[in-house]
């Protein structure tokens, strides 16, 4: 497909604090060993609701926001794509959004997630809220056959899924606490279940969400605002966790983590909703509980989450995921940031009627 780089596209562009608008913007053009994707479907983050209310430092107005996405090759300048082979228009692909330098010790010694200069698509440049993108060849993955691109825009927060449950560093024998049944933990029960976990335990505070997490084989689930947590688990393990993946990341989340899991266990932190937190640190000390960061991904991350979603770990047509027309985002982020939506993950397929 020939795009005319002095047209104009339509694009969701963060104006204000809380403020969307459709708009019309410049079709980007491409720097060397970039391909043009035209956008199918892109994913709403829940890193991106910070942005729109305004409490992210990060993500700054005016922007096109957009991370999560899928698409058609409309053209190249050059490049070899993730796989190895070369771009093709028309090729259904979908890219791994955190760009590194790949030269940096920490590049070089396979922890790209941490590459001091890495950039983010919809964060230091231009999103796929968008009808087209911008993105590095090499970041760009073809979609397996059979694989809808609404399938494949969940590449990226299951990849998160998979990078927490391998900082867990679990076997069949540990009892597995999720706290939070959103679009990263409902990847982290998945991958959790498929890599040979037996006890998985969801919490969250919205019954729908706790409903989806059991219908994909939660062991158990619970509200932590309608029972106690450590008698949960006494009652129905006789023992505390010990594994817990916060997908959360409040203050109140934290440290109810550090004082549930079982001595010697460990805390993977992937939730980034408060910046600091104080936390029980001399229980971490007495118990010898280890809390290890997770984030992002890396690109064999990507690569594993891409063959899940071919394999069918992650379901997606059963209820838990709705799409909706890019014209709705501002209608979209105020329903996440008021918690009036019931779905756990929402994708803007482009061209979705409203």
């Amino acid at each position: 497909m020939a795009v005319d780089r002095s047209e104009k596209m339509e694009a969701l562009v963060l104006v204000a604090a809380r403020k969307l608008e459709i708009r019309e913007e410049p079709v980007p053009k491409l720097d060397e060993s970039e391909v043009l994707v035209e956008v199918g479907a892109v994913g709403v983050c829940g890193s991106e609701l910070g942005g729109f209310l305004g409490v992210n430092a990060l993500r700054q107005p005016p922007l096109i926001m957009g991370h999560e996405a899928a698409g058609k090759i409309a053209g190249t300048s050059g490049g070899i794509l993730a796989d190895g082979s070369r771009p093709v228009a028309g090729c259904e692909i979908t890219f791994n959004p955190l760009i590194t330098c790949g030269q940096c010790p920490l590049c070089l010694s396979g922890k790209t997630s941490l590459c001091t200069k890495r950039r983010l698509i919809g964060v230091h440049q231009p999103g796929a809220f968008a009808q087209f993108v911008a993105v590095p060849t090499r970041q760009c993955w073809p979609i397996p056959l059979g694989v809808s691109l609404v399938t494949a825009s969940l590449t990226e927060p299951v990849a998160c899924g998979i990078r927490a449950v391998n900082m867990a560093d679990m076997d069949g024998t540990d009892l597995l606490w999720i706290i939070g049944a959103g679009p990263i933990g409902i990847s982290c029960l998945a991958v959790a279940l498929n890599s040979g976990v037996e006890y998985a335990v969801v919490s969250d505070v919205s019954p729908e969400r706790l409903a989806i997490a059991e219908s994909w084989g939660a062991t158990k689930t619970m509200n932590p605002m309608e029972v106690g947590v450590e008698e949960f688990w006494k009652a129905h393990f006789g023992e505390l966790p010990s594994r817990v993946i916060d997908a959360v990341g409040s203050q109140g989340v934290r440290a109810e983590a550090i004082r549930t899991v079982r001595p010697g266990g460990r805390i993977v932190l992937v939730g980034l909703h408060d910046e600091a937190a104080l936390l029980p640190c001399n229980q971490i000390v007495r118990n010898e509980i280890s809390v290890q960061g997770s984030f992002g991904y890396t690109q064999a991350d990507f690569r594993l989450a891409l063959e899940k979603l071919e394999e069918g770990v992650i379901r997606v047509g059963e209820g838990w995921l709705e799409l909706r027309s890019l014209s709705e985002g501002q209608d979209v982020f105020e329903e996440l940031v008021e918690s009036r939506s019931k779905s756990t993950k929402i994708v803007f397929e482009l061209g979705h009627a409203e």
